[in-house]
């Protein structure tokens, strides 16, 4: 199949889908500015290769691209079950999915949560200053005064995920369900080497799901997905939605 057919082909699955759950990884962000990892020019190709990080837009001025509104635009169709992402940069929230329809296995920087009750809060809401109690790391030791959760006085940390911390256990074991439940599950910008989150696919196709891989890089055989695009995300997924939207009879 060419590009086009391959597009509206992945377009009438969705429409025929009950429970489409779409994963993203760091090349989704890449048009808003934010390198990716593994990729020609990513962070750890360039560390691999003993060079200097890629640059990258300040957080600040990082907003969703024409990929993130592509997959609201499925969610306000009524097209969308649910998002599963690998990345930390809160895109997905700021353009307008909500929390209970996004699982972010690795966090999210804008966003600090308590370790007893899992309540999330902003920096500014929880009155965190970095400059005074550090990043608030998981593996950072408690400094005096540091603030605690309102809610319930626990340790208050960053939401983000590094190296060798847990996975949050609430989101990974909603993101397992969902995946397990997919009719259709699309993978995006992701190289599928980091786990648990990796074997995410695999649930869902071992239970009948359709699998969907966008992704320049290479990726591990055994996902053996029912439709590969190695294409750049712009040229397939807004189009893959507009071609949703006229099978909908929405106008484009």
């Amino acid at each position: 199949m060419d590009l086009e057919e391959k597009i509206d082909l992945v377009a009438k699955w969705i429409v025929d889908s009950k429970k489409l759950v779409i994963f993203t990884g760091a090349g989704i962000s890449t048009h808003s500015g934010l390198p990716d990892y593994r990729g020609p020019n990513g962070v750890w190709t360039r560390r691999d290769k003993n060079l200097p990080p890629p640059k990258s837009l300040p957080w600040d001025q990082v907003k969703p691209n024409a990929a993130h509104n592509a997959i609201v635009d499925l969610l306000k169709m009524g097209k969308l079950d649910y998002v599963i992402s690998q990345n930390v940069d809160g895109l997905h929230a700021k353009s307008g999915i909500p929390f209970d329809k996004l699982a972010e296995l690795h966090g999210n920087r804008h966003f600090m949560k308590c370790l007893s009750c899992n309540t999330k809060y902003t920096y500014e809401e929880i009155g965190w200053d970095k400059r005074i109690w550090g990043n608030g790391y998981r593996t950072d030791s408690p400094r005096k005064n540091q603030p605690i959760c309102p809610k319930c006085g626990g340790r208050v940390i960053s939401s983000i995920v590094n190296f060798n911390d847990p996975l949050p256990v609430d989101e990974l074991e909603e993101a397992i369900n969902r995946s397990i439940s997919s009719d259709v599950f699309f993978v995006i910008g992701s190289s599928l080497v980091v786990y648990p989150a990796a074997e995410l696919p695999l649930y869902a196709k071992q239970n009948g799901a359709k699998l969907i891989i966008l992704n320049r890089g290479e990726i591990p055989l055994k996902y053996n997905p029912d439709l590969r695009f190695y294409e750049d995300i712009m040229e397939v997924l807004p189009p893959i939605v507009n071609a949703v939207k006229k099978l909908e009879n929405i106008s484009v």
